[in-house]
């Protein structure tokens, strides 16, 4: 930025000698600054001095021209750089996040925050910022060139139109504030109209609910782009207002210097060098005003984005020793209580349990009996309200937390399958240069969908769509119960991971889970106790207690 400045001077110098020697070559011929690069140049005639000076004004046109392309350049290059920063940083801020967290904010709003508003922080404050300095060292830069040649003539210039900027801004900083306020809120509508939409699409083709969805988005959409369309206005107007009073400036200024001159071609080359500083000095004062209301009108994004970078990462997710934990004894739940708030009544109070090692333990219970909230506990997702939780004595906490967890796998009741391969989605997570795929196939014969897997023409290659819409409920539910085989861990919970099943497939399933090694401790919550039966303990969860457990504890 400073060293376009410095190039934009001389490009403006350049043109008094420029002119001068157009309209007076024996001006500038005489004139003792020219004496040293004429005996340099050995010139003896006035006439002689217009192709070095011609050289000279092209070459300060072409070098101020490659730095103001170098300064876009680098300007556009570095913010979106702090862009990919911020952008991971807030992803990266985002899932390490408590599960907790997670299920009490709208996903929309996240999404739109790491895609939508990060851009617009990029768009709409980086680069207007970046442009703003060098527009301010640029006009700077301009005003010592046009100050040397005319002081008081550039003062009174550069105030009119300095003032004509202080009175615009005075006038629309207001409406830019609330466009600004309104394109934060809307952007999130718009987005969750789509997820909506998108998200329940068999139910909206059976609904017949498409013309409901196109209109809230419509709804949201429409103010959303007024809005951008009102702050575009605002930020790009004044410089057509702008270049019809410097044009009245330049007249009037033009009309001043030809009456005080001797000599009309005497004020030619002092006009001219006006005229190109105008030319530069009134894009920097537009750029100026344009980067004040662009970033004044994205403040709203701009704060959504800070809240989630302020998102803190626990301290044992960056701590770089990682705590181990064993497991070669139980599990025990001691006095258990949970509830979400303070607000919402308990889900269950003072549970007590002790599950050993290689047990097999099914979870039977009505909807909203606290089963999966239990066992959310147990994998460390929720924090009980009160008790503690206990692998062979050892208390779980955020310190040890990863280690456990690593421990664990998860099949829940809705299968996550991403638009990837199937050996990719049983080693989710997994790049796919480090997945064992010997290891992905024996976790598919467990599974039961081995065969299955083997008639398809790509086998583990098959890519199968966005959540897996090319595979039954079935053969989903099987691809999950492969990727937590996958992950040989010490636990498996299975969250009403058979409910999707036929009852041949299911006992086919329930058969490969019970042959697994008996050091593997299992939880399956279910509906059906055709699905528990052979299960070594039994617990029904009914009124935020526990009752049959066969033999494990319950105080």
């Amino acid at each position: 930025m400073i060293i376009s400045s410095f190039t934009e001077i001389v490009s403006v110098g350049a043109v008094l000698p420029f002119l001068g020697i157009l309209t007076d070559p024996n001006r500038i011929f005489e004139h003792p600054l020219a004496q040293p690069f004429i005996k340099v140049l050995g010139i003896t005639s006035p006439g002689q001095l217009l192709f070095p000076l011609t050289i000279v004004f092209c070459i300060a046109a072409v070098v101020a021209g490659a730095m103001r392309l170098l300064v876009l350049w680098s300007t556009m290059r570095l913010s979106f750089a702090i862009g990919i920063d911020l952008s991971i940083n807030v992803f990266r801020r985002t899932l390490y996040q408590p599960y907790s967290v997670h299920i009490s904010r709208n996903s929309s709003e996240v999404i739109s925050g790491i895609t939508g508003k990060i851009s617009e922080v990029i768009s709409y404050i980086l680069i207007p910022c970046l442009i703003f300095f060098s527009a301010c060292v640029m006009l700077l830069a301009i005003n010592v060139a046009l100050i040397s040649i005319i002081p008081v003539t550039v003062l009174v210039t550069f105030g009119c139109c300095g003032l004509a900027y202080v009175v615009i801004i005075k006038l629309t900083k207001n409406i830019v504030r609330k466009n600004s306020e309104q394109i934060a809120y809307e952007s999130n509508q718009t987005l969750k109209s789509l997820q909506e939409g998108l998200g329940g699409i068999r139910d909206v083709l059976i609904d017949g609910t498409q013309d409901y969805f196109c209109e809230k988005y419509l709804k949201s959409e429409k103010k959303l782009r007024r809005a951008q369309g009102s702050n575009q206005i605002l930020s790009n107007g004044p410089r057509y207002f702008m270049e019809v009073l410097a044009m009245m400036l330049l007249a009037i200024l033009a009309y001043i210097l030809t009456k005080q001159a001797t000599n009309a071609a005497a004020a030619v080359p002092t006009l001219a060098a006006i005229a190109l500083g105008m030319q530069r000095l009134l894009p920097a004062l537009q750029q100026i005003y344009w980067a004040w209301s662009t970033i004044h009108g994205a403040q709203a994004s701009l704060q959504d984005a800070l809240e989630l970078l302020d998102q803190k990462i626990p301290d044992h997710q960056i701590s770089l020793s990682k705590a181990s934990i064993r497991f070669e004894k139980d599990i025990r739940l001691n006095n258990i209580s949970y509830r979400y708030t303070q607000q919402t009544p308990w889900v269950f109070r003072e549970v007590n349990l002790v599950i050993n090692k290689g047990s097999r333990v099914g979870f039977i219970g009505t909807t909203g009996s606290g089963k999966s909230t239990l066992l959310d506990i147990v994998m460390g997702l929720l924090q009980p309200s009160e008790g503690s939780l206990k692998v062979d004595g050892t208390e779980i906490t955020p310190p040890n937390l990863s280690a456990w967890q690593s421990r664990i796998a998860h099949v829940p009741q809705a299968i996550y399958l991403s638009d990837n391969s199937i050996e990719e989605n049983i080693a989710f997570g997994i790049h796919k240069t480090s997945i064992d795929s010997q290891r992905v196939k024996h976790a598919a014969e467990q599974a039961q969908i081995a065969n299955l897997i083997e008639e398809w023409p790509n086998k583990y290659n098959t890519t199968i769509g966005e959540r897996g819409v090319q595979l039954s409920g079935g053969q989903r539910q099987r691809i999950g119960i492969a990727r937590a085989l996958y992950k040989e861990a010490d636990i498996i919970i299975f969250d009403e991971a058979t409910s999707a099943l036929d009852n041949e497939t299911e006992q086919f399933v329930m058969n490969a889970i019970e042959n697994l090694s008996e050091n593997i401790t299992i939880f399956i919550i279910a509906h059906r106790l055709t699905t528990v039966k052979n299960c070594t303990h039994i617990i029904e969860m009914r009124d935020g207690k526990i009752y049959q457990t066969n033999g494990l504890i319950n105080d």
